[in-house]
């Protein structure tokens, strides 16, 4: 299944280019399981190679997460209330849960939205309570593009970085980096890419960690200071 999911993906970037990375990448902010990695990082190899535009696949993939994450984000708006009020209690959801997720979006929702599109599976459902409620969506597009574009350029430049660092050998074409995601037997190589990414994903949670923490401190401190002197 896996292999079949990133031969799909491959096939849509060779054949629509920075418009499949567009659709590939909202695809992927939806809740459908495509990850980022298989899309941005083949992209980055690419601009290395010459066949892309580094600039241009990072606007595709940071407009297409954002055009998935509206998709949620509407679909909340929507039916989330109805599906509370008429499906909660089978989830352990209450129409009381919807007024907290207001209160806490409304005072919390664009450092919410920012941090949630640099965390693995949270990128995926970030933009539901946003849209539950009822973001800004001027705000809401704001800082889905900020998160959604650091994320989309890191994926990009470790494409690129591979390149660089194996140069233009045969043994590592576009192929064998997106493998190196998938489930199947892995030679060192995919091993490593592998190894070097979940560093990556490690560093990036570590500054999604800090920022959290000087945000704290500010609404804590400063925020709440300013919001008494008025």
């Amino acid at each position: 299944m896996i292999d079949s999911i990133i031969q799909f993906v491959l096939d849509t970037i060779e054949y629509l280019g920075y418009f499949g990375i567009f659709i590939l990448m909202a695809i992927e902010s939806s809740i459908l399981p495509l990850p980022s990695e298989i899309v941005m990082i083949p992209a980055g190899y690419l601009a290395f190679q010459g066949k892309m535009n580094m600039v241009l696949a990072i606007m595709a993939g940071t407009f297409g997460s954002l055009a998935g994450a509206l998709c949620n984000y509407y679909i909340a708006i929507k039916l989330g209330r109805i599906f509370v009020t008429k499906y909660g209690k089978y989830f352990f959801m209450k129409e009381s849960s919807l007024e907290k997720t207001e209160k806490f979006f409304n005072r919390h929702g664009e450092i919410s939205t920012f941090i949630g599109r640099l965390i693995p599976v949270v990128r995926h459902y970030i933009s539901l309570p946003a849209g539950l409620a009822r973001m800004s969506l001027a705000r809401f597009c704001i800082f889905t593009l900020l998160g959604a574009g650091i994320w989309v350029s890191i994926l990009s430049f470790f494409g690129y970085y591979l390149g660089v660092t194996f140069g233009d050998s045969s043994a590592l074409n576009i192929e064998e980096i997106a493998n190196a995601f998938g489930k199947g037997q892995k030679d060192s190589m995919q091993l490593g890419i592998k190894q070097d990414m979940r560093i990556i994903g490690i560093y990036t949670l570590l500054g999604v960690f800090i920022v959290g923490c000087v945000y704290v401190i500010w609404w804590k401190f400063f925020r709440k200071k300013d919001s008494k002197d008025v």
